[in-house]
């Protein structure tokens, strides 16, 4: 479409255009320039370009315009609509037809209440069927320019064609018919293969694409590398994944069913084995189990002798029975001696560890007492209750006499307070007697601190050794003795000039007392040395401890006194008993003390 558009040929100093060099004045069709010089205004619509079959125009604007009714400016909306699609479709653009619906009854016509409407409308509507137009071209161009894009969308919608401009001006679609043969063939009789779209499965496609771009796999085997040395072993550094192990169906069923059997076969064993115990069968079936396997046994089913009796006749013969009962032969393997078999470890069997006693609080101990008592006095209730034994009387003391006895009391106040002290008497002797009997004879005190120290030296042997400088004293030593013999310690006193050792082996709770007995209790200073020479002096007599632990076993059995003449002779007594060291430290203790 041509236009008769022109443009002002005068500028700004800087180059840019005006307003009105664009759009031009509404007034007048002239106006002047920047240069004074006087320039045309071109007019942006001439009806001229109109072409002879386009449809009239409405009658130009008027200044003094009347103000349009809604219903006229419904009617001008179709008649621009209307106008709008035919100028697109004298333009060729495959746009979609309006549905007969949205069309107005009302048609558009030159004549009535429109033909006084202003000129731009329709200029409004030819600016922009020009616009679509130009679009339009655009559009065809960029399809023209991409080919394979027509490809595509016939692949997508069989039977689909882009209207495009042919030579010969024709711009429908082809007619397409079927034949009698059922084949789609077009007005000249030709056959046309329409393109389908095959459906396939997203599994398929990706199926193709992994092959197309499938590499070959490289070979990891590091054995068959010219650099592996089968020497080297090594582990892999990948850990194996682990993946889930179902079991079988009905595999817990069949198990289930195995135990429910095997249980029912051993109840059914027991019940046969009670019954053939209650009548016999079972001792005459062991003693068919016990007949040895001989073939002469078969042969012969009756023997002369029985397998049993053969064992303890002499002979092997029953004619010796007689010879037996008149005292002249004896069973073999009889006597009047009773085997005892030793006793035979278990080899697997742990030895039983002796447990630690445990022992109970203060607290503790009054609880378990009360409840022992409300246990009791609960249980004397009942028997009460049921009839078996009497009511106890009242506990009556001067405290609740007027309480417990009431208008008693009040009658014989002194026949009441006597009765009172008898009861209070009679429950004090009860007391006693209870007390007396529950006390421990002296037998049996003895027995309990045997058994206590006993027990004390289950816990563990522990070795005290002591020096002493003299035990010339008999007094002393009779202490020394009678308590080590007392706490049943072991060990032995070796006695040599001022070099006296004591060694003692007990319990812990022994030992401790038999220590404060040596260094406090025993008073050592009292005594005084006498000089053994010359060159000494009297000193005081004293008692230390050497040496006190816990050993493994004990080496004395017994507690003895010994005096030796000699160092050697004292030292090798103690060696027998495997304890020389402790004359060995004794003794140089003893030249480290005169030393200082």
């Amino acid at each position: 479409m041509s236009s008769k558009l022109g443009k002002p040929q005068s500028l700004k100093d800087d180059g840019k255009r005006t307003i009105r060099d664009v759009f031009g004045e509404e007034d007048g069709d002239e106006y002047n320039g920047n240069q004074g010089q006087t320039v045309k205004r071109t007019k942006r619509f001439d009806p001229s370009d109109l072409r002879p079959d386009s449809p009239p125009l409405p009658p130009t604007i008027t200044e003094d315009r009347p103000e349009l009714s809604k219903m006229q400016v419904h009617n001008l909306l179709e008649v621009t609509k209307k106008q709008i699609e035919e100028r697109k479709k004298q333009l060729q653009v495959p746009l979609a037809q309006p549905s007969p619906t949205a069309q107005s009854p009302v048609q558009p016509t030159n004549t009535g209440p429109l033909a006084g409407q202003p000129s731009q409308l329709a200029r409004d509507a030819i600016d922009k069927a020009r616009k679509a137009a130009e679009l339009q071209a655009k559009i065809l161009q960029q399809f023209s320019n991409k080919s394979d894009l027509f490809q595509t969308i016939k692949s997508i919608a069989p039977g689909y064609a882009m209207n495009k401009p042919t030579a010969d001006g024709d711009q429908k679609p082809k007619s397409v018919i079927l034949d009698k043969e059922g084949r789609i063939v077009d007005a000249s009789g030709k056959t046309i293969q329409m393109t389908r779209r095959t459906p396939t499965l997203k599994a398929n496609i990706t199926a193709k694409k992994v092959e197309q771009y499938k590499i070959e796999k490289v070979d990891n085997n590091v054995e068959n590398k010219p650099f592996f040395d089968p020497r080297v072993s090594a582990t892999p550094s990948i850990r194996n994944r682990r993946t889930f192990k179902f079991h079988e169906q009905g595999k817990f069923e069949r198990v289930a069913q195995q135990l429910r059997a095997k249980e029912k076969l051993e109840k059914l064993k027991n019940e046969i084995a009670s019954v053939a115990q209650k009548t016999g069968i079972s001792s005459a079936t062991k003693i068919a189990m016990l007949v040895p396997q001989n073939e002469s046994l078969k042969e012969d089913p009756i023997p002369d002798v029985e397998w049993w009796d053969s064992l303890i006749l002499p002979n092997e013969s029953y004619n010796d029975l007689e010879r037996i009962e008149a005292g002249e032969l004896e069973f073999r393997g009889i006597s009047k001696l009773i085997e005892h078999p030793p006793p035979v470890k278990v080899p697997g069997e742990q030895a039983e560890t002796p447990s630690s006693r445990v022992y109970l609080t203060k607290k503790e101990r009054k609880k378990i007492r009360r409840q022992k008592r409300k246990e009791i006095e609960v249980e004397k209730q009942e028997k009460v209750r049921l009839g078996l034994i009497a009511p106890p009387e009242p506990k009556v003391k001067l405290s609740n006499l007027m309480r417990v006895l009431g208008n008693e009391a009040i009658q014989d106040p002194t026949k009441v307070e006597a009765h009172v002290r008898k009861q209070m008497v009679q429950r004090q002797r009860v007391h006693e007697a209870a007390n007396a009997a529950r006390k421990l004879t002296p037998e049996q005190k003895r027995e309990k601190k045997i058994r206590k120290l006993k027990d004390d030296i289950n816990t563990g042997y522990h070795v005290s050794v002591y020096r002493v400088y003299s035990l010339n004293n008999q007094s002393k030593r009779y202490k020394v003795d009678a308590n080590a013999q007392q706490f049943l310690l072991t060990g032995c006193v070796v006695m040599f000039k001022d070099i006296n050792l004591v060694i003692v082996e007990g319990g812990p709770k022994s030992l401790k007392k038999y220590k404060r007995l040596m260094l406090h209790r025993i008073k050592w200073n009292e005594d005084v040395i006498a000089k053994q020479d010359n060159n000494s002096e009297e000193r005081r007599n004293r008692c230390s401890l050497i040496w006190e632990g816990e050993v493994k076993e004990k080496s004395f059995n017994d507690w003895r006194f010994k005096s030796f003449t000699s160092e050697v002779a004292a030292r090798e007594h103690l060696k027998k008993y495997g304890v020389e060291h402790y004359w060995d430290l004794a003794l140089s203790m003893s030249i480290i003390g005169e030393d200082n």
